[in-house]
């Protein structure tokens, strides 16, 4: 198994910036594909970015693409979420996630963090 979690959410005012981070442990990480995704109170979990094992392949959201990065250094055993130019409809909870190939379907993640909470202000 392994165990993710997650960090760096906050409160950011429209057009601002966060990094958030998810920090691995137990089995390789670098064995797993990771993905973000984020949920608001009442929704479904969707899809927000995913990475290959490598970092060499990755695979975005429309909503999020050109302003988001995700980005993974598994020395550190660490999955990474740039979020640029934000707005109000980026508030959510948002969770990184492990599994066998970076795909936007929920179902392929077998491991889950417990996320982190980003706010937009405007």
């Amino acid at each position: 198994q392994v165990q993710l979690v997650e960090s760096g959410g906050g409160l950011v005012q429209a057009g601002g910036s966060l990094r958030l981070s998810c920090a691995a442990s137990g089995r390789t990480f670098s064995a797993y594909a990771m993905g973000w995704f984020r949920r608001a109170p009442g929704k479904e979990r969707e899809f927000v970015a995913a990475i290959n094992w490598s970092g060499g392949s990755t695979v975005y959201a429309d909503s999020v693409k050109g302003r988001f990065t995700i980005s993974r250094n598994n020395a550190r055993n660490t999955l990474y979420l740039q979020m640029n130019g934000l707005k109000s409809e980026d508030a959510d909870l948002y969770y990184c996630a492990a599994g066998s190939f970076a795909s936007t379907n929920i179902s392929n993640y077998d491991y889950w963090g417990q996320g982190t909470q980003v706010t937009v202000s405007s």
